[in-house]
């Protein structure tokens, strides 16, 4: 295989983790069709633009061209404080949530009658647990369109029956957000707690629902993530029960 088609399948499987190709180039501001032809080894992106998609896709330039399966090579490690805390932040017990696809509802300042569907796709790698977590939203005031979006990666890691959600915004904003949930005390497996997130007036804390969903696909989970009604038909009744109660 040529450099070029090394490129193509790398950026093939990168953007499989995205809603679309439309919306990945969307967010690098990358015409479609130049994206296109990278896609299909068909060219390599200059400089500024390989800086650019390995940047949104926290790559560096190496593994952009690598061979696609060839194992990463042996990087140093962490400085020693880096390492230490980060050492003590996974250090066993590991949560005890499975790997798989969660909706996670945020409740919404002023908004009982609304809550954000946000979608976290959950890792298990041994005892370090990963995340992913996907928001988006467009609503109309007036003249103008509020928008928040969110693309979170980070580490979950558990303390006194607690799992912590920490992670970071990969896009431009990079803000912080943590979640703290725990499992509720019923029959049905649904996660409740708070979150601290950052929005244009400052951090607010917010009510958190997470509820496994293991019948619906990565893109479609994606695509469902946005604001939805209380009294949506096509909400879960437990997750309407427990935010009318006011729980998470």
């Amino acid at each position: 295989m040529s450099i070029r088609e090394y490129l193509a399948a790398n950026l093939r499987r990168l953007c499989k983790e995205h809603a679309s190709v439309s919306a990945v180039c969307r967010e690098l501001g990358i015409n479609r069709t130049q994206f296109e032809r990278y896609l299909q080894g068909q060219t390599v992106p200059n400089k500024a633009t390989a800086k650019l998609i390995c940047d949104y896709f926290r790559i560096d330039e190496a593994e952009l061209y690598r061979e696609p399966g060839a194992p990463k090579p042996a990087v140093r490690g962490l400085p020693p404080i880096s390492e230490s805390l980060f050492n003590q932040m996974i250090r066993p017990p590991a949560p005890s949530i499975a790997g798989g696809t969660y909706f996670t509802y945020f409740s919404i300042p002023a908004r009982p009658d609304l809550l954000m569907r946000s979608v976290t796709f959950v890792r298990r790698d041994a005892e370090l647990v990963t995340f992913r977590r996907v928001t988006g939203w467009s609503e109309r005031r007036g003249t103008t369109w509020a928008r928040a979006r969110g693309n979170h990666y980070g580490v979950a890691i558990s303390r006194l029956n607690w799992i912590y959600f920490s992670g970071v915004n990969r896009r431009q904003t990079g803000e912080p957000s943590l979640i703290s949930v725990q499992w509720a005390p019923i029959s049905e497996p649904v996660l409740i707690g708070k979150a601290m997130l950052l929005t244009e007036a400052g951090p607010a804390f917010v009510s958190v629902i997470m509820r496994q969903d293991v019948s619906i696909g990565p893109r479609q989970a994606i695509r469902m993530a946005h604001v939805v009604k209380l009294d949506d038909p096509s909400l879960d009744h437990l997750v309407v029960s427990l935010a009318r109660e006011g729980l998470g």
